[in-house]
């Protein structure tokens, strides 16, 4: 009996992740063909910064090798972009005119760079951060180049400093937010961070808004122009202000995608796209109930849900995520869960030690632990995460709270899920 034929397109962690899923519980069901379109197997994202540090090297942070992909059957078509796709007869078609027929399609196309509408935005020496090929960029520009400027204080842009810097670069970070990471920390672990960060050399301009690059003679990027009218000199500039859904190809082949089409792909329970049953997406490309992840543990459980569908068992609904960030930025431990900020009808706990380094801020609502953030001591961070995901009562627990999980908490509460959601990393977003 001949195989199925699955397609997938992108290369990604969350990608093979659902192919792994899908070999464990069918690995004779299909021939699989993968189309990346980077000249490398599947690398763990997360891990760029430490090779631009000079910390890792790319063979390092290598997930599957290529003799993954022949041990398991897998047709790898690598360094080829999907341009087309004909769903009438079910062929994928990359820019070479290399040709895959489908009987299953798996989109995870992941995610693009952002780049700033701004004038100047071309010029050499303006460069994303997003995968290796970026890396290797920016070491290249390190060994010739002093000035950077980095666009963005969020995670990715705090580690390319960091790294530039370590290269020997004086580095400027611009964030038009009031503090840094304002998506995952409230202002005073951010002032925190921000301090711990100068200290090691770092230079920051927060709250100032890109107006313009501008070149030199030479078609090179010379300074970043802010809106008040301030320079800063710059012959690097780094892009790192955030990313969308890489949607291009299926918004090109009628897929509905959320937001007109500025969202991810939108997908069902069970990661089928609501257009077309036969093509499933999953990873930062994809839009659940309006929302598109960028952390690797609810795209881990997306791929899951999505393998046990693709072996034709028909069980699993994907739900949705409750998140947390457990981070380590340049080597400072950071974590926060939930309503992080607070809000109408809750309460705070905090413990500040500056001097320290630690910093903790607990948010309760109706004898509920209902958000966490913490800074330098994250020790506890996944025994919060999980009272808020539970939803657990924590009068009886209040006056020990800010230290951590009694000893008896596991009897009380029970044995904690085994849920990969505990922890979550980002997925070099």
């Amino acid at each position: 009996m001949a195989k199925l034929k699955l397609v997938m397109v992108g290369n990604g962690m969350a990608g093979v992740r659902t192919l792994e899923e899908l070999l464990k519980v069918a690995p004779d069901l299909y021939e699989i063909t993968v189309f990346g379109a980077e000249p490398h197997p599947n690398y763990n994202r997360i891990l760029l910064s430490p090779v631009l540090a000079g910390e890792q090297t790319l063979d390092e942070i290598i997930l599957n090798p290529l003799s993954w992909y022949a041990d398991h059957g897998i047709r790898l078509h690598l360094n080829r972009r999907v341009v087309e796709v004909d769903r009438r007869r079910r062929v994928v078609v990359a820019d070479d005119g290399t040709e895959a027929p489908y009987d299953r399609l798996l989109l995870a196309t992941g995610s693009s760079p952002f780049i700033l509408p701004v004038p100047g935005k071309e010029l050499d020496g303006v460069i994303a951060y997003r995968d290796i090929a970026d890396t290797n960029r920016m070491i290249e520009a390190a060994r010739t180049h002093r000035h950077a400027v980095v666009i963005g204080g969020g995670l990715l842009g705090l580690e390319a400093a960091n790294g530039l810097m370590l290269r020997g670069m004086t580095v400027t970070v611009v964030h038009i937010a009031p503090w840094l990471m304002e998506r995952q920390l409230d202002q005073v672990a951010a002032t925190m961070l921000q301090r711990s960060l100068e200290a090691r050399g770092l230079r920051f301009r927060i709250g100032a808004q890109t107006e313009a690059l501008l070149g030199g003679d030479d078609g090179g990027v010379q300074a970043v122009r802010f809106k008040d009218g301030t320079e800063v000199q710059a012959d690097l500039v780094v892009m790192a202000a955030g990313i969308r859904p890489n949607t291009e190809l299926a918004r090109r082949i009628g897929l509905l995608c959320d937001h007109d089409g500025r969202g991810g792909i939108s997908v069902s329970d069970t990661m089928q796209t609501l257009t077309d049953p036969r093509i499933y997406a999953v990873g930062e490309c994809a839009s659940h109930r309006g929302v598109a992840y960028g952390l690797v543990a609810p795209l881990f459980e997306q791929g899951r849900v999505c393998a046990t569908h693709l072996a034709q068992f028909g069980i699993g609904r994907y739900g949705g995520s409750q998140t947390s960030t457990k981070l380590k930025v340049t080597g400072i431990d950071l974590f926060s869960a939930g309503q992080f900020m607070g809000g109408d009808g809750t309460e705070e706990i905090v413990l500040t030690d500056p001097f320290g380094g630690v910093y903790k801020k607990l948010v309760l609502k109706n004898d509920r632990l209902v958000g966490a953030c913490l800074y330098g001591d994250t020790a506890d961070g996944s025994w919060y995460f999980r009272l808020i995901r539970e939803g657990t009562k924590v009068a009886h627990l209040r006056g020990q709270l800010m230290f951590g999980e009694p000893a008896q908490a596991d009897d009380a509460m029970g044995e904690p899920p085994n849920d990969v959601a505990a922890a979550p990393e980002r997925l070099a977003a």
